[in-house]
């Protein structure tokens, strides 16, 4: 699972975008299984995090990646690791920023960061926010061949930086001028097609699934409280010896992209994620939780209901290129209760240590004939 830093799905070719700066990644939709409808949490890296990890709507304040008690809760990872996987988060630079390295030693994960990466190892180009992303790749490239030489199979969630300010990219990788976006964004481009290359070479590439995404994307600002085009991110699975190119348009919501991949592996689980497995979700109740740090929006149906503080609301039909919106009158009253009720259980079952795991949560269940169908019966894939 690769995260990528502040990645929009608008920077590429395939929606819209003139400037050439991901041929990589434009080539890959056609390779892969691509989800265009996707729409991340909120507008910061822990907001991410916590949606792919844990998949759960946003909670108040802080996200549970830097919040207190946030130890032992029902994650990803716990999954993989009932199935014998080793789960590693890996980062490429310190991972005390924002606890993420607390975060995911205490939850299924075993945190990999920037002192892990050998002292004789060539750094191509690293800032404050650590290493070139082509160097965490090879970080990441030795924890799964070291996992797999044990005869494990891995989960690694890989979390980019170079696409940040300041934007500092390796000499020599991409045409565009060093220190700008577009440089970040072609690199990010670059390194993720380098990586493919070389997992390509190992033994356990034909059996391994890339799940490439973003954590958020690269600006928050509009004219709405809730710009919903600034939330608009790309999905792609990628395995070619086992899941057939497709497009797929369904609404689908930033806590919905690992029970998915979790329901293609046809894992069978007690969950406490709120999030679904898309191919099994019966149309009409997709979903997303487009937010910002105060401002809570339920996007459903082509309505946005956003709940603000002081018991404010915003409904609007909105413009996904623009980002504006028409209100809404009268209020879908509905709406309102179900954006309330996702916020207001998530909020309170974590208050009250309810989003923990028990000790069954873990176990893997036997599935039913059709469960989980739509890959069908596959073998054990990383």
């Amino acid at each position: 699972l690769i995260s990528i830093e502040s990645f929009s799905a608008d920077f590429m070719q395939t929606f819209g975008d003139d400037r050439g700066i991901t041929p990589n990644l434009d080539k890959l939709v056609d390779q892969s299984l691509f989800f265009d409808n996707l729409y991340a949490n909120g507008t910061r890296t822990v907001r991410g995090l916590e949606a792919l990890s844990l998949a759960i709507p946003p909670t108040p304040g802080d996200s549970l990646i830097k919040a207190h008690n946030n130890e032992d809760l029902f994650s990803v990872a716990n999954v993989f690791n009932a199935r014998g996987y080793q789960s590693d988060f890996v980062y490429g630079g310190y991972g005390y920023f924002d606890n993420m390295n607390y975060f995911f030693n205490h939850n299924g994960y075993r945190a990999v960061d920037r002192n892990d990466i050998n002292k004789d190892d060539p750094i191509h180009h690293e800032n404050v926010w650590g290493v070139a992303d082509e160097d965490l790749y090879t970080l990441a490239m030795r924890q799964m061949d070291s996992i797999h030489a044990e005869g494990k199979p891995f989960f690694l969630h890989i979390m980019t930086t170079s696409n940040h300010r300041p934007f500092t990219v390796p000499a020599g990788r991409v045409k565009e001028k060093n220190g700008t976006r577009e440089a970040a964004v072609a690199y990010t481009d670059w390194s993720i097609a380098d990586f493919l290359k070389r997992a390509a070479s190992k033994p356990y590439f034909d059996d391994t699934i890339f799940v490439i995404t973003a954590d958020h994307c690269a600006s928050s600002a509009g004219r709405t409280s809730v710009p919903i085009n600034r939330y608009h991110i790309p999905l792609w699975i990628y395995a070619p010896k086992h899941i057939p190119p497709q497009r797929v348009h369904r609404l689908m919501a930033q806590i919905d992209i690992m029970p998915t991949v979790l329901g293609m592996l046809n894992f069978s689980y007690r969950s406490r994620f709120f999030g679904y497995d898309l191919f099994q979700l019966e149309p009409g109740r997709e979903r997303a939780f487009p937010a910002t740090y105060e401002k809570l929006g339920y996007l459903r149906d082509d309505v946005l209901t956003v709940l603000e503080p002081q018991r404010k609301l915003e409904q609007l039909r909105p413009d996904y290129d623009t980002g504006d919106g028409v209100p809404v009158q009268p209020v879908d009253r509905t709406k309102v209760d179900e954006a309330t009720a996702y916020y207001q259980v998530a909020a309170e079952l974590y208050k009250s240590r309810q989003l923990g795991k028990r000790p069954d949560d873990n176990t893997p269940v036997k599935p039913l004939q059709a469960e989980q169908g739509s890959a069908g019966a596959a073998p054990v894939l990383h």
